[in-house]
């Protein structure tokens, strides 16, 4: 694939700000929602094949010859568990109501595609014959985990059809995430400073470094990607798609006109994800609000864009989490106080130390406590054995 002109990146670099402009001035909002994903649960309906795969004739937009309907019927129905259209066609509707709420620009494909994320199908939102995003249905696969995403579909909206929508948008998608009982499974929010910031990226990398950054008292993970040695296209990350919380700090304008063109223009971008947290359709629609929830550091970035709001915060679970890890190190301490500990009193007493250490130094964790991060664990053991030993001290295991 041959590399753009540079006059081909400036054009489009340039229209992407022009509309991002634009939405600012029309929502009053320095904040721009730039990535969005949901899921529905599928409703049981009456399938109606004949409004989602039209007979040759019978309506005027009709695509299908007779042949290709037939194909593509059966490629729909050959995987659900009810043998009918009834997901692709609740998908279809779906993917329909999301065009509608982008803009006239924007409409569904005419054929079902391979899905993506494990669905095995997916109806393309497009604009100008180019996707822009997708809702999946349907699995690729017959697991547990496959079988409860079955039962579900999913819409994924890309950053260019968040940029190219009609204003009131996000709205309007929120609407339809409540109006179907949906789940918010990410929601990115997009801070720029078109004319650049004091200090640049190199002081946001220095505000870090200064503990400006830290979140509850804790300093958070980074990454930095990019060019730093000369200074071009770089990127900052803070924080953990894992906790469901990561901003990534980069030069935006080294992204859209090149490395060379002299843009001055950084994105602030908070990419929420619904891991140990749950996100309000409302991001959708004050996502300003949102984004100086996440942290001090991110208001005071909203105050250098000359906005004020009201910081509105998503709690991560954290308590259910930690309640989760001390319930399987409680189990854990459990089994080596009923079964174990015998065989343990021996070892002790029999082997030197070397040897003791050596018998367990490279032992993996038990399966429970694999999932869980080792600072998780340390706590949480501390106040296991002091729930443990107070019910079970007095049991042979521990005479």
């Amino acid at each position: 694939m041959t590399r753009p002109a540079q006059s081909a990146l400036v054009l489009d670099g340039s229209e992407v700000k022009l509309r991002l402009m634009a939405e600012r001035q029309h929502a009053k909002s320095a904040v721009h929602v730039d990535w969005v994903r949901f899921t529905c649960l599928l409703r049981n309906v009456v399938p109606s094949v004949d409004a989602l795969f039209p007979v040759p004739g019978l309506r005027s937009d009709s695509i299908w010859d007779e042949q290709t309907r037939r194909e593509t019927l059966g490629k729909a129905i050959a995987c659900s568990p009810d043998c009918d259209a009834a997901p692709a066609e609740q998908a279809h509707a779906l993917a329909s109501s999301v065009a509608d709420a982008l803009g006239p620009d924007f409409k569904v494909g005419g054929e079902i595609k391979k899905g993506h994320d494990f669905y095995r199908f997916r109806w393309c939102i497009e604009r100008n014959g180019a996707e822009c995003g997708w809702v999946g249905f349907l699995t690729s696969g017959d697991s547990p985990r496959q079988s409860a995403q079955a039962k579900t579909i999913h819409c994924n909206l890309f950053g260019a059809a968040c940029t190219f929508a009609i204003p009131g948008w996000n709205d309007r998608i929120a609407s339809i995430v409540e109006g179907n009982e949906g789940v918010l499974t990410r929601c990115d929010l997009a801070l720029d400073f078109f004319d650049g910031l004091p200090g640049g990226i190199d002081g946001i990398k220095a505000d870090y470094m200064a503990g400006l950054l830290d979140v509850g008292g804790k300093r958070l993970k980074c990454n930095m990607v990019g060019d730093w040695c000369n200074g071009k296209a770089r990127s900052f990350y803070h924080g953990s798609k894992e906790a469901g919380k990561q901003t990534n700090s980069y030069e935006k304008g080294h992204q859209l006109f090149g490395e060379d063109f002299g843009s001055q223009w950084l994105r602030v971008e908070l990419r929420y994800g619904n891991k140990l947290r749950v996100l309000p359709a409302d991001m959708l629609r004050r996502p300003a609000d949102f984004f100086a929830g996440a942290s001090d550091w991110h208001a005071s970035m909203l105050l250098k864009a000359d906005q004020i709001v009201t910081a509105e915060p998503v709690k991560c679970t954290g308590r259910l989490a930690i309640e989760t890890v001390e319930a399987e190190c409680v189990r854990n301490l459990k089994w080596v106080m009923n079964t174990a500990a015998p065989s343990m009193s021996a070892a002790v007493q029999y082997l030197g130390e070397s040897d003791l250490f050596q018998l367990v130094e490279h032992q993996r964790l038990p399966g429970r406590l694999q999932k869980f991060s080792v600072a998780e664990i340390k706590r949480a053991f501390v106040s296991a054995f002091t729930r443990v030993s107070s019910v079970g001290s007095s049991s042979p295991a521990f005479a």
